[in-house]
């Protein structure tokens, strides 16, 4: 049985490329929003283990997001994935909380390693939950 993922982004054509290359590769369950303010919903109503982010987003950007997931669940990684990406933006998201940053155009393998390694440090330092 699979992790239950949540991705976030304002670009509708970026959810369904990572929830595909999510799904056909691994057994996780994958839930997506264009709306970063549903995230608060979206947690109340599920458990999720991971949230990948878009950086920039209207209404709310990645780091509020990792901030925002943290304070309703301490113990999800959030991995950012941008088009934006910046060693300043980098290390601000680092810093907030983030498990890992991926710039686009990425790899199909980068996101899946990012994935299970995300997860695995989850088990790791939150055994049980």
């Amino acid at each position: 049985m699979g992790s239950k993922i949540l991705i976030l982004d304002d670009e509708v054509d970026m959810l369904q490329l990572l929830k595909t290359i999510i799904t056909t590769k691994t057994d996780h369950d994958v839930a997506t929003t264009n709306n970063p303010l549903e995230l608060e919903d979206l947690m109340a109503e599920n458990r999720f283990e991971l949230v990948i982010t878009d950086l920039k987003m209207l209404g709310r950007d990645g780091l509020e997001v990792i901030e925002t997931a943290h304070r309703i669940d301490e113990t999800v990684p959030v991995v950012i994935i941008t088009a934006y990406g910046s060693l300043e933006s980098a290390q601000e998201a680092i810093r907030k909380g983030a498990y890992d940053y991926i710039t686009k155009p990425f790899r199909k393998e980068q996101v899946l390693i990012a994935i299970e390694r995300a997860l695995e440090w989850r088990r790791l330092k939150f055994p049980g939950r």
